[in-house]
């Protein structure tokens, strides 16, 4: 199948590369073309921008999460249909993750490889001049496999600048494709753990996004961009199916699954609901912060990651909600955010109490790959069971006495909540990677 696609990789963290992602999706968007946007890695944060920018839902591409073999399915599957596909790397080029194996596992680079994608390098030339030439040569040369297309420079401070670095740079034989000026307002507000999430600021995140199109149709050539897109060579394998895996004929009504939603609650991965969908559930969506009931018929509730310390006096004053959530006796499986929204309270705040555990923010960033292995049975899991998945999280919960822990992983304890009828814990999982998840879970709500 061919797809026209891109990835946008930078030299390291702060280059830019979620400005040129974005503002390119939302660039490409205005002209009328449909972009299917990617993001490579576990991140929930920036593919909600690209959502805002590209009107599809961002998708994530990790190798760890869910094996290298889905990576292609994966992509072709979200990119259905579209006219060109943007994916936005993590970290540098060719920074992977060493608990995952080390060797660039899961970089950008990797998934660049697996999707035979050319490369579009953002440089940070803020305090050099034909020094950036140096160095994009040194990415050029590192390693063959990976095709670097073109440049954009980023943060570049006057024409005469703009002109040695380009002209370095073209010595390499690369052509720059974009040179964006310095822009106090090129960029998104961050806090803890990153930037803050699109859906919490509603119409100026939409306004950012515009302001990011109109930056990067002004700076890079978007006829180049496209031509090195369409230059990508077809992929041989088929799209991911959900449907793949689980079991034929879910028979019975299809019951309700409550899925968290809103501005304190938006973590969480498409093709998660859209298992669901297909092992014979109904996603319906609710905003714990606004609404005072479980959607009507509701047999199972999802509560994925975000931010609920920064909305847990909200949270607690939706009373009618927490004391439904709390006597509610279907299957419960809750991520991250969903943990401390199930505990007693966070940061003194009343919250669920469907979990013995109380929680709180600290100074300290939990963050990375895990390989787990399930301690108890669980509506999702059963014992003896290896899963991968992600920490990321400046909170802890410290739990009551007999409490049942979810998972072990090396060089943790025991860590999170298990139940007949409960999973809740820190452990982020892409259902993709495990597809059983959503059969079960389904199952048990039927």
């Amino acid at each position: 199948m061919r797809i026209p696609r891109l990835v946008i990789a930078a030299p390291a963290s702060g280059s830019g590369k979620t400005t040129v992602a974005t503002g390119l999706m939302a660039a490409l968007t205005a002209r009328g073309l449909d972009v299917s946007p990617h993001k490579v890695g576990p991140d929930y944060i920036d593919p909600g921008y690209h959502a805002l920018a590209a009107g599809r839902p961002g998708r994530n591409l990790d190798p760890w999460l869910t094996s290298e073999d889905l990576v292609a399915p994966l992509f072709l599957h979200g990119a259905r249909g579209a006219d060109v596909a943007v994916i936005e790397g993590v970290m540098g080029l060719f920074d992977g993750a060493e608990a995952a194996g080390g060797g660039g596992f899961a970089s950008t680079a990797h998934v660049a490889r697996l999707l035979d994608a050319p490369v579009v390098l953002v440089v940070d030339a803020s305090s050099a001049g034909r020094s950036v030439a140096a160095l994009v040569h040194g990415f050029v040369t590192y390693d063959s496999t990976v095709r670097i297309g073109g440049v954009i420079l980023n943060r570049v401070g006057s024409d005469r600048h703009e002109r040695i670095c380009r002209a370095a740079i073209e010595e390499t034989g690369l052509p720059v494709l974009g040179v964006l000026r310095r822009h106090a307002d090129a960029g998104t507000p961050s806090r803890h753990l990153g930037l803050i999430p699109a859906a919490e600021r509603s119409a100026d995140a939409v306004r950012t996004v515009e302001r990011l199109g109109a930056l990067v149709a002004e700076s890079c050539d978007l006829q180049g961009l496209l031509a090195l897109a369409h230059g990508a060579p077809p992929i041989a394998a088929d799209p991911w199916d959900p449907a793949v895996g689980l079991p034929d004929g879910v028979a019975g009504a299809r019951p309700v699954v409550a899925v968290a939603g809103g501005p304190a609650f938006t973590f969480g991965y498409t093709e998660n609901d859209e298992l669901l969908n297909a092992a014979g559930a109904e996603v319906v969506p609710f905003d714990p912060l606004r609404d005072e009931a479980l959607p009507e018929g509701t047999r199972g509730v999802v509560i994925g990651g975000g931010f609920p310390e920064m909305y847990a006096p909200e949270l607690a004053a939706n009373e009618p909600l927490r004391r439904q959530v709390a006597a509610f006796g279907g299957p419960i499986y809750a991520e991250c955010a969903g943990l401390l929204y199930l505990a007693r309270t966070l940061d003194g705040a009343p919250m669920c109490g469907v979990v013995d555990a109380e929680a709180r923010m600290t100074s300290r960033l939990t963050l990375g790959y895990r390989e787990a292995v399930a301690v108890a049975d669980s509506p999702v899991t059963r014992t003896g069971e290896r899963f991968r998945g992600h920490e990321f999280h400046r909170t802890a919960v410290v739990s009551g006495p007999g409490a049942e822990p979810a998972w072990r992983w090396p060089g943790s304890g025991p860590e999170g909540f298990a139940g007949r009828n409960r999973l809740a814990s820190y452990l982020h999982l892409h259902w993709a990677g495990s597809p059983e998840m959503a059969s079960r879970f389904a199952g048990a709500c039927r």
